[in-house]
């Protein structure tokens, strides 16, 4: 079964290129099969140079490039990878490999499987011994929020490791969000649509993960994101 595995990039920590290279042929090595890899760059960064994909599309023969010079956020970024994956199984994550091999490899095996069409990556109870205070209280407050105005069973919808089958694609597609919450969206509408089979799959953080410090001018437009798929 061919799996498609999509990498948004922006502003990658340095030795990126190296970080994918590793994991993304671990990954073939955990599921037996080599994997189409899309890497999309949102928009122009000096962190992805010419040498640096180069190295990938020397060492990755299942290679895409997506690359367009305005920055539009890692929910637009990601829909141009799905729109081009052509796995049975498409998965995401972010350009650094966050989350632990073991991880990666559940959400994977379930979607193989057919046991759901939707994986939804949700933390476990270790993965906040390692977020900033300040990420936490945001993450709290918007569960809060889910739960009270959104009702879903699943409140946790931001980790940045997630799965579909093929069929759950075109739903994915139908997101509009470009940043932040395009993850909520997303699960919003898989639950909304009732067509789905959607299933929460705790995962774990690898070792040594660096938070970036939040961007606080996001809070405001993810703010009237949230009031609009109370519309919905």
């Amino acid at each position: 079964m061919i799996a498609t595995l999509v990498l948004p990039c922006y502003n990658p920590p340095q030795g990126w290129e190296q970080v994918v290279y590793t994991n993304y042929h671990t990954f073939c090595e955990d599921i037996g099969e080599e994997v189409e890899l899309i890497i999309v760059v949102d928009g122009e960064n000096p962190g992805v140079t010419g040498a640096c994909l180069a190295f990938l599309e020397q060492n990755i023969r299942q290679l895409i490039i997506i690359r367009y010079k305005e920055n539009r956020g890692k929910g637009y970024a990601i829909r141009q990878g799905v729109a081009k994956a052509t796995g049975d199984i498409i998965m995401y994550t972010d350009i650094d490999f966050p989350y632990s091999e073991d991880s990666m490899y559940s959400i994977y095996e379930g979607l193989k499987h057919d046991e759901y069409d939707v994986a939804i990556g949700v933390k476990n109870a270790s993965y906040y011994d390692h977020v900033p205070f300040m990420r936490r209280m945001i993450s709290g407050i918007l569960r809060f929020f889910i739960r009270l105005f959104l009702s879903m069973p699943i409140t946790d919808t931001q980790c940045g490791l997630k799965g579909m089958r093929r069929t759950a694609a075109p739903l994915f597609l139908q997101t509009t969000i470009d940043r932040y919450l395009f993850d909520l969206e997303f699960v919003h509408k898989c639950f909304k649509s009732k067509k789905f089979r959607v299933k929460a799959i705790p995962v774990a953080l690898n070792e040594n993960v660096h938070f970036r410090k939040m961007n606080f001018r996001i809070l405001l437009p993810e703010l009237f994101n949230f009031i609009k798929l109370l519309f919905q």
